[in-house]
């Protein structure tokens, strides 16, 4: 049996009177590629809050690596090994794409803020180790000679390659990604399949995506959990997710299971 790298418990998250997440129980394998996928609304973000501290659940448990992180702090989990990032672009748009890379080994970093107001030797070798890693990764990420560039000059794939950059320069166990995806070409998407899939072989990553696309989804997922207003209604490989009645309704609405079905023995005679 796979260790498991990411498991929520019965994880439940109120906002007044809504129920945004409601018991949700995840067991995530090391290793995998999972997604959560759900129709808007479903509570996929929060889920995602929940699990890297910005959010703490009312309800459950959180095990990372077997270890509580329910109500740690958000810099505390990445510390741990967690990184992540969001479904709208957040880089500091004034910086370089170097120096927002730079920002991701805050979690790593062992010189405190005297050391750069004093420029100590030690902080001026580690600012050095910084910017040498941080190269690197503009080149892994496919980025390369873009460093000096603002973040806000650069096209929109870029700009979501290099927030991903910026997540792995934290070293994670686990990546978060949150609708890598969103609002790219169908090329600039399957370069982003095949990246993300290579994260997952290269560096042995752990990767959870939040993700709209179904072609992606189901080309790179080893499992598939499926949210619906804050309720898991489904868990499996894709092809099992791809023929869920709850799943197929919750997408297209009542009714759409039936159909699906009909089509489906008619195709086959």
């Amino acid at each position: 049996m796979s260790k498991v790298m990411l498991e929520t418990k019965q994880v439940t998250k109120i906002f007044g009177g809504l129920t945004a997440v409601n018991r949700v129980d995840l067991v995530i394998p090391e290793g995998a590629i999972a997604s959560i996928i759900g129709p808007n609304g479903a509570g996929k973000t929060t889920l995602f809050n929940c699990i890297s501290g910005f959010y703490n659940p009312e309800f459950g448990a959180v095990l990372f690596d077997g270890k509580s992180i329910k109500g740690v702090l958000t810099d505390k989990i990445a510390g741990l090994g967690i990184s992540r990032t969001y479904q709208n672009i957040r880089l500091f748009q004034n910086m370089t794409a170097v120096e927002n890379i730079m920002v991701g080994f805050q979690p790593r970093l062992t010189q405190d803020w005297w050391a750069a107001i004093l420029r100590t030797p030690g902080y001026n070798k580690e600012e050095k180790f910084v910017i040498n890693e941080a190269s690197k990764l503009l080149k892994y990420v496919g980025l390369e000679g873009l460093g000096d560039h603002l973040a806000v000059n650069l096209p929109y794939g870029a700009q979501r390659r290099l927030e991903i950059a910026r997540a792995l320069a934290n070293k994670p166990k686990l990546l978060l990604l949150d609708e890598p995806t969103a609002g790219m070409n169908p090329q600039e998407t399957d370069e982003m399949k095949e990246f993300i899939r290579h994260v997952r072989d290269d560096l042995g990553i752990t990767i959870i995506l939040i993700e709209h696309d179904m072609r992606v989804v189901m080309d790179i997922s080893d499992q598939i959990s499926v949210l619906d207003y804050g309720e898991k209604i489904a868990e499996g490989t894709p092809k099992e997710i791809q023929s869920n009645p709850r799943v197929i309704e919750a997408y297209l609405g009542p009714g759409a299971a039936a159909l699906s079905e009909k089509y489906r023995r008619e195709k086959t005679g």
